[in-house]
């Protein structure tokens, strides 16, 4: 049976970063969109782009592309956008899938979720940058793509393009908690991620918030989508089936 996925990336990232692992899930048989948000296409204003703007961009694609039956997928900040956009259309939705994901609760907004050190360090960033924050690359290379040699790891990184620091610091705008959503939610855990401190985990800190929800888990550090696509497309799947 061919599945609608539609692959949300994270801060720092653009759809194109997505495709490897969207060629595995394709090969499947299954239809595969990978959109990049708003304020993080090349000619986006870095500061005044918020998360409400970047969900509007989601759900713009999902409506101009007609698509419904949806398996709408979000990797890290992807998460905050794919919570937003399930409360605005989720008669489009068939299920939600987390990748290492934040899962907010009303009203938090994707800083609320994260440690102090690193809130320090967006703020200074983005307070020299014009309202944009980028990863220093010891940071990317130790925490967030852990599982690379060093030429991969120097390789992802020259893709990755400064993210507008409003979408971290908006609120989300819940009516209600995600567990209590009645669309199917599965949460998907790369194990050897350690963006976030494992005093701090994605999982269970974050997934338990989706109240009952699927978990996948598959090894891999936080971008398994350039270290492990065709490892991170099967958990996909197996989150996203019926």
């Amino acid at each position: 049976m061919s599945d609608v996925y539609v692959l949300v990336h994270g801060a720092w990232h653009s759809g194109r970063e997505l495709e490897a692992v969207a060629t595995h899930i394709r090969s499947k048989g299954h239809q595969v969109h990978c959109p990049t948000l708003k304020g993080n296409r090349p000619n986006d204003d870095r500061q005044s782009v918020g998360l409400a703007d970047a969900a509007r961009s989601l759900a713009d694609f999902l409506q101009e592309h007609d698509l419904t039956n949806v398996r709408l997928v979000g990797h890290s900040y992807g998460g905050m956008v794919i919570s937003q956009v399930a409360q605005w259309m989720p008669e489009r939705l068939a299920r939600l899938v987390y990748v290492n994901a934040f899962v907010p609760e009303p009203g938090q907004s994707l800083n609320d979720q994260v440690p102090p050190h690193y809130i320090a360090l967006f703020d200074a960033i983005a307070a020299q940058n014009q309202g944009a924050v980028t990863l220093p690359f010891p940071i990317w290379r130790e925490a967030f793509i852990n599982d690379a040699d060093l030429a991969l790891a120097t390789s992802a990184y020259a893709q990755l393009n400064p993210h507008p620091y409003k979408t971290f610091t908006d609120k989300i705008e819940l009516t209600q908690p995600l567990a209590a959503m009645e669309l199917p939610k599965s949460y998907v855990n790369c194990t050897m991620d350690t963006a976030m401190p494992h005093s701090m985990p994605w999982h269970p800190r974050l997934s338990e918030r989706l109240g009952l929800f699927r978990y996948i888990e598959c090894t891999g550090s936080h971008e398994a989508w350039f270290t492990a696509p065709a490892t991170l497309a099967e958990a996909i799947i197996s989150a996203g089936r019926d």
